[in-house]
């Protein structure tokens, strides 16, 4: 479902916009979303990036220009998230702070990681499929691992992929 208070810019792709809940957001021009892919209210996702199929992109989440979103990612926007309140009623909007997070452009997020609230995700940084982010990541780091720590630098990794690997 796409809401009607879903901003679209020109050219952005939906491949299966019956497989997608996209509700009061905004998505830049030229970006494609996968199936099965919910972006919440006040969430927005720029121009020319890619937001793979089962990612979940909260609200009070921006992504920048150019970022690509694999597979399964999970943002969160809650640091204490909980069901009830202490008298035992069910929480309602307005109940817990939402905790705004920020991805720069040309990062990329590998399959299945999950980005913790408050956090900043550097420009051109990449995080590792199934990394569980914690903390910032810094411009052009590459981060890991669960909690992901750096493992290296984006301008250390070899351009292109040896054509060995890629025929696997």
């Amino acid at each position: 479902m796409i809401a009607s208070n879903v901003t679209l810019g020109e050219g952005v792709v939906i491949h299966h916009p019956d497989l997608v809940n996209l509700y009061g957001c905004s998505i830049g021009a030229g970006t494609r979303i996968g199936t099965f892919v919910e972006i919440q209210k006040n969430a927005n996702v720029g121009r020319n990036c890619k937001v793979s199929s089962h990612s979940f992109i909260c609200e009070a989440v921006t992504i920048e220009d150019g970022v690509f979103i694999g597979h399964g990612v999970m943002f969160t926007n809650d640091p204490y998230p909980r069901a009830v309140n202490p008298g035992g009623g069910l929480l309602a909007d307005g109940d817990w702070e939402v905790v705004p997070t920020l991805v720069k452009r040309h990062a990329a997020i590998g399959s299945n990681a999950t980005i913790l609230p408050g956090l900043t995700i550097g420009e051109g940084a990449q995080v590792g499929a199934g990394a569980v982010v914690t903390r910032d990541v810094p411009d052009h780091a590459i981060v890991a691992g669960v909690p992901a720590r750096i493992i290296g630098r984006v301008q250390d990794a070899p351009a292109t992929v040896p054509f060995s690997r890629r025929t696997r």
